[in-house]
């Protein structure tokens, strides 16, 4: 077996009188997708941002690549190569594609911005993700749903991101969009970019996951391969908390 990309082992973490993260543990391979599912509260997006930085474990530990880290800010997960797509995309409307790109991270000769070295090498991550986006130069929100997440998609692709984490990819998308993630998502994979997804569609944790993790009041309820269960099956692991009898679950 490859060894995992990202291993968060024994997660805990409360809010007050609330145990929102219960003894969690969770891997991700290179050019793997595992789909985060469970209902709101369940504990996925608050797993995902220990991971991201945004909030820290109580107890537990986080191994990348095999090596144990410290993750204590959202600076500390993309240092170490982890991306995040949050639903609302964090992208600024008003600028166009290429300053989203670079966006806090801009490339500068002196004190000056360096645009047009900027939107060649925006070009460049877009036409390898095989997107066509007429003008860079338009803002952001004048560009279709599909296009508005290709760009957050490209942004973490430029900066090396070793693993991706993407909430609710093709909500609000049509089926064409959505088609378009699921492409990159297969050329990110080919990449050996391993990619957590949350996902409250069950036809796109099918469609694009290989493992899925379910979790339920803050625990894991088990692992499987999405090739040994059908959805009645995570439904009920995602409902009644129940672990279907099929091979390598765990």
């Amino acid at each position: 077996m490859t060894t995992p990309i990202i291993e968060m082992n024994n997660i805990s973490l409360r809010f007050g009188g609330n145990q929102a993260l219960d003894d969690v543990s969770v891997n991700l391979r290179p050019g793997e997708v595992v789909g985060l599912l469970g209902h709101n509260g369940a504990g996925k997006s608050t797993l995902i941002k220990v991971l991201s930085g945004a909030y820290q474990a109580d107890s537990g530990s986080i191994k990348i690549a095999g090596q144990e880290v410290e993750i204590r800010s959202p600076q500390d997960s993309q240092r170490h190569g982890v991306e995040t797509i949050y639903q609302t995309l964090a992208l600024a409307d008003n600028l166009d594609a290429v300053a989203n790109v670079f966006l806090g991270r801009e490339k500068v000769n002196g004190i000056v911005l360096s645009e047009d070295e900027m939107e060649i090498e925006a070009r460049k991550v877009l036409d390898r993700l095989r997107v066509k986006i007429p003008s860079l130069r338009v803002p952001v929100q004048n560009m279709s749903g599909g296009q508005r997440q290709t760009v957050a998609i490209a942004r973490a692709v430029y900066f090396k991101a070793k693993v991706l984490i993407m909430d609710e990819p093709t909500a609000a998308l049509g089926p064409e969009e959505t088609a378009k993630v699921s492409e990159l998502i297969a050329a990110l994979k080919a990449e050996g970019v391993g990619i957590f997804l949350i996902s409250h569609d069950l036809h796109d944790v099918f469609d694009l996951a290989d493992r899925c993790t379910v979790m339920k009041n803050g625990k894991v309820v088990g692992t499987v391969n999405t090739k040994d269960v059908n959805h009645d099956q995570v439904l009920g692991m995602i409902i009644g908390g129940v672990m279907p009898n099929v091979p390598n679950a765990t």
